[in-house]
């Protein structure tokens, strides 16, 4: 077996995380596949996987090499798809991420959407609230939502989405409705800490360049964005989230937006890929289509 095929057995034993499963997948015995990995290993000279009665998994060395593996790969079926004259067809496997409330209500839509459209590719997402490297995880495009800084990757600006308070309209009718960030201080809230911690004050813009730090009482933190919504819908308390998060609530009536006014400035979204090269087809494809369903979704998500 080549080297090309020993990578492509061992990118196919990490990702389903065992060795029959890849035989099963790639229609060979399992001694075939555990002899791939072998030699590979020790072409390499380091240990790639764990392997125990039960489980299977990447060593540090086995993630570097696996995510190098994926992206060599894609770039070789990438150089044949164009020298035969398919370069403009997506296929392939197409990797996603997003963070995961936002991957969970806009991005999964669009992309069985887009799947539907290209019967030779298929997907893989990621979504998760933190900051996925590209290259080194082996992902093809990501949402950010966030201000970029300076990079080699190619960002598509396709809307914005504001950092808002809301709450039901049975919260307040009982407990009031604050018309300046003071009047949060000592008002049930739920507060929100993606690592289980302490939650993010509150701060607001003040007329003139001042701020203020509102300091709500927080009698439940959680970790998920969509639980703190539920609660607020449910009257528990004041949240602070993401507009696209509550976008619906809004509409029907369940949560109302408080303090507009003070609002920290809006948020841009970007669909971003890795640059220096020609992106594959699947890439521009899918970014081009992604775009523009995105564009038209967030510029009607504004509550």
């Amino acid at each position: 077996m080549d080297r090309l095929d020993a990578m492509r057995v061992f990118v196919m034993v990490a990702d389903l995380r065992g060795f029959a499963a890849a035989a099963r997948a790639l229609r060979m015995s399992p001694p075939a596949v555990t002899r791939a990995v072998v030699a590979l290993e020790r072409r390499i000279g380091a240990r790639l996987l764990e392997r125990t009665t039960r489980s299977v998994r990447l060593t540090e060395a086995g993630e570097r090499f696996h995510a190098d593996c994926k992206r060599l790969l894609a770039e070789l079926e990438e150089a044949e798809a164009s020298a035969g004259g398919a370069h403009a067809e997506p296929r392939g496997l197409l990797c996603v991420t997003a963070p995961t409330m936002f991957g969970r209500l806009h991005v999964t839509p669009v992309l069985m959407d887009f799947l539907a459209l290209h019967p030779k590719l298929t997907a893989r997402t990621f979504f998760v609230d933190r900051i996925v490297h590209l290259v080194d995880e082996g992902y093809d495009v990501a949402v950010r939502i966030a201000r970029l800084p300076d990079s080699s990757l190619t960002a598509i600006p396709v809307g914005q989405v504001r950092v808002v308070v809301v709450a039901s309209p049975a919260y307040l009718a009982a407990h009031g409705e604050p018309v300046h960030p003071r009047d949060l201080d000592g008002l049930p809230a739920i507060g929100f800490s993606q690592l289980g911690g302490a939650p993010a004050p509150w701060e607001f813009g003040l007329p003139g360049g001042d701020k203020y730090a509102a300091q709500p009482q927080i009698p439940l933190v959680v970790n998920l964005p969509d639980v703190s919504v539920a609660a607020a819908v449910a009257g528990r308390g004041v949240v602070r989230v993401m507009s696209y998060q509550v976008a619906e609530h809004v509409r029907a009536g369940r949560l109302r937006v408080l303090l507009r006014d003070y609002e920290p400035p809006a948020r841009p979204v970007h669909l971003v890929y890795p640059a220096g090269r020609h992106a594959p087809a699947k890439v521009r494809a899918f970014v081009d289509y992604a775009a523009q369903r995105l564009r038209a979704e967030l510029a009607q998500l504004d509550p």
